[in-house]
């Protein structure tokens, strides 16, 4: 791939390049922010004394926005700058519950809604004078309603929808739950992207002995609705996969879900093998860890779980008394969502910096260059495998 420099150096951008990072996602927002400077200040663009390029090498792209809150608990969103035929890129966190605001002297933490109404305010509050607008939403809003049983409604699609009428011209989020979603605003653009090269740069990191080997290593997916993760990961290092399969009673529903009865394994012998589960997100965590203990049944070896998103709503006592017990060997999570302190002290704990990617993905689109090798990054991921090798 080429070097962040040497990329879009020969084409003009879209428009001048406006980043407004959400308060909840203010610390992602500084990091993409940094690496966009840094390249700008350093690439020798051909087309440097253009009218158009005037404000191309800046500072800081980052615009000046609030979003306060009247003490009944409304809000209102305010941009401090012009932003008249600016190329608009909106970074949002709907899961960061560390923010709260005050609601009749309650102090209420933020829940995905605040976060998405609060997007939604300073999408109003551009009034339609950007060039172009781009949601980058890490955790897609509502991505575990995607599809609909029986009577209920259909979130996800709507919100998608509710954005494109507002003016937005692109989506782009990380691993969603379902991309089929993507179905629901067909003529518009929507990108959902795969941290694996990530992931494998974080499992090196946290071993560094990781093995590449068939014979040393299997990915597994803990249920068959991540397959796909499991099967891209597998191929990419070229080893096995396999996959849980959970028998459940679909009689009784405990706590909003169907018990698990028992889980049935289909992969090849994994007795003295490195075993990687891959899933898109750990919520209260019951899923990886039960997985991770039948792993061990069945005589795994050391154990890594990779999620993109680290929600861990039920907090880390478990996965406290699960290292302890040897049960796995690291946790790996990506930056994309609110982290908590706790959470980077841990000593099993490994994290996987996407703001690079993040940065690079909006360098790229505001050029209007080519994403290809951003989203499928089998360049990157050879060429960092072939120096472990």
């Amino acid at each position: 791939m080429q070097q962040a420099t040497e990329r879009n150096q020969n084409t003009l951008p879209v428009g001048k390049l406006g980043i407004i990072a959400l308060e909840s996602c203010k610390n992602l927002g500084n990091k993409v922010n940094s690496y966009i400077v840094q390249w700008r200040n350093e690439r020798n663009h051909e087309h440097e004394d253009n009218l158009l390029l005037k404000e191309y090498t800046k500072d800081n792209y980052l615009i000046k926005t609030a979003v306060p809150r009247f003490g009944s608990g409304e809000g209102k969103g305010v941009i401090y700058e012009s932003v008249r035929g600016d190329d608009i890129y909106i970074l949002v966190d709907v899961c960061n519950y560390s923010l709260t605001y005050s609601l009749c002297g309650i102090e209420n933490h933020m829940s995905p809604d605040d976060h998405f109404l609060d997007l939604k305010r300073i999408i109003s509050a551009l009034g339609g004078k950007a060039r172009r607008i781009t949601v980058i939403m890490p955790y897609l809003y509502e991505s575990r309603q995607c599809k609909r049983n029986n009577r209920e409604s259909l979130d996800c699609a709507m919100a998608l929808q509710e954005l494109i009428r507002m003016g937005v011209e692109n989506i782009i989020t990380f691993d969603a739950h379902d991309s089929r979603v993507q179905n629901s605003i067909p003529l518009h653009g929507f990108e959902t992207i795969q941290p694996v090269y990530q992931f494998i740069k974080g499992l090196f990191k946290a071993a560094p002995d990781f093995p590449l080997t068939a014979d040393k290593l299997t990915i597994v997916s803990p249920d068959e609705g991540g397959t796909h993760r499991a099967i891209y990961m597998a191929n990419v290092l070229g080893v096995d996969m396999g996959m849980f399969y959970k028998r459940k009673d679909y009689t009784k529903v405990i706590n909003g879900r169907n018990p698990v009865v028992a889980h049935e394994f289909l992969g090849s012998d994994i007795s003295g093998k490195d075993v990687v589960i891959i899933d898109d997100m750990i919520s209260s965590g019951d899923t990886v860890l039960e997985t991770a203990a039948e792993l061990k049944k069945r005589n795994a070896n050391r154990i890594f779980i990779c999620s993109t998103f680290g929600l861990f709503t039920n907090g880390l006592e478990k996965f406290d008394r699960a290292y302890e017990n040897g049960l796995f060997h690291s946790l790996l999570t990506t930056n994309l969502v609110y982290q908590t302190p706790e959470l980077l002290s841990k000593p099993y704990y490994t994290g996987c910096d996407l703001s690079k990617y993040l940065a690079l993905i909006i360098d790229s689109l505001n050029h209007d260059g080519s994403m290809s090798d951003l989203l499928s990054p089998m360049d990157r991921i050879n060429h960092f495998l072939a120096q472990h090798r």
